[in-house]
């Protein structure tokens, strides 16, 4: 599901004239984890991290440990990934991150 967020960010990765990322791509043969976003050739994951300050699926012990795997079975198979929340997103940082994440895979 689409948040709000996630649709902020793909505004301003619009915006800055960047690549249209693949939206909720699985990165891992075999397993059910999507990604927000994907800019697969330069092998870039994005997660947008909602609901952080509420008690959501997230927060628990069980969710931070499936995040936890979900990030490292990407980062064993060769992605790089970024975290961001809403803040990183309304401040300007998480698209300032993935320019530059962008800009060092070139």
């Amino acid at each position: 599901m689409k948040s709000h967020l996630e649709e902020t960010l793909l505004y301003q990765i619009r915006i800055a004239g960047l690549p249209t990322p693949t939206r909720e791509f699985k990165a891992v043969i075999g397993r059910r984890f999507r990604w927000d976003f994907a800019f697969e050739h330069q092998k870039l994951l994005v997660e947008v991290q909602g609901g952080i300050w509420t008690k959501g699926k997230h927060s628990t012990g069980v969710g931070i440990t499936r995040d936890a795997e979900k990030l490292n079975f990407a980062t064993c198979a060769g992605w790089r990934c970024l975290c961001v929340t809403g803040d990183q997103i309304k401040s300007g940082q998480a698209l300032r991150w993935i320019q530059k994440a962008l800009r060092d895979a070139a």
